[in-house]
């Protein structure tokens, strides 16, 4: 009979090898699975994003742009809104429909489809277009294009506005570039969506100082559009329709229970 020392060496050591192995094909394949973005996070918010760039094309327009949007608390003072639809505008690609410098601006995105839609206040004297900018991109290059924005402050740019949707036949009919007074946008972070909403007023006046939502916004403000509240406008109903599209997205990904 061999000692026990002499057999209990090789057994040991094998054990050890084997556990090393394990541990080794364990941590390759969380490590592989962390490269490919596939642990259960990962893939939830790869699966949403994916999710929410195909949103323009399945889901009903009056979901993405509801008739009336209810804005308890957003009027300027802390004042309840309403703001009725008055158009859709047909779904399409961006030409025309931004400024030169913001269609550059935005051009490392790409344009996958714009959807746009047009609303006025309870009494038809403010319009608001809100749009949805759908890219190309993923999401490292959304996070490039948001950081720029950010860093650069190309949100707050007069130069940089995005333009209206004037229907005809609506208040909105006369809603044109010149009459552009408060607007917001912002590259969402969760989706490869751009959302904005720029506001005017519904008798056609012409504003010869725009400003941000933000600004017009802010405590003290004497300007027409501030005192008139259409940054109210812009910020409330891009807010809304961003939660919307944030709740389709989540309602479009939920595993079922």
């Amino acid at each position: 009979m061999r000692p026990v020392g002499a057999w209990a060496g090789p057994r040991v050591a094998a054990a050890a090898a084997c556990a090393v192995l394990g541990l080794g094909l364990i941590g390759g394949a969380a490590t592989g699975s962390w490269l490919t973005g596939e642990s259960d996070a990962a893939g939830g918010s790869r699966n949403a994003y994916v999710a929410a760039g195909k949103l323009w094309h399945s889901v009903p327009v009056d979901r993405l742009f509801p008739p009336s949007i209810k804005g308890e608390g957003a009027g300027p003072g802390g004042a309840d809104r309403t703001w009725n639809r008055l158009a859709v505008a047909p779904d399409s690609g961006c030409a025309g429909a931004f400024d030169p410098l913001l269609r550059k601006a935005l051009a490392p995105a790409g344009c996958l489809r714009l959807l746009r839609a047009t609303y006025a206040d309870a009494t038809s004297s403010h319009v608001t277009t809100v749009g949805l900018l759908f890219t190309k991109a993923d999401a490292e290059a959304m996070n490039a294009l948001r950081g720029r924005f950010t860093e650069e402050g190309l949100d707050s740019r007069p130069d940089l506005m995005p333009r209206p949707y004037a229907a005809k036949g609506t208040p909105a009919a006369g809603f044109g570039d010149l009459q552009r007074a408060t607007w917001t946008l912002s590259v969402l972070p969760d989706a490869p969506v751009v959302a904005y909403a720029v506001s005017g007023f519904a008798d056609g006046r012409t504003v010869t100082e725009p400003e941000p939502a933000a600004e017009a916004m802010r405590a003290g403000a004497t300007s027409a559009p501030a005192q008139a509240g259409l940054g109210n406008d812009a910020k409330g109903i891009a807010d809304r329709v961003e939660r919307g599209l944030r709740k389709t997205v989540d309602a479009a990904t939920e595993k079922p229970s």
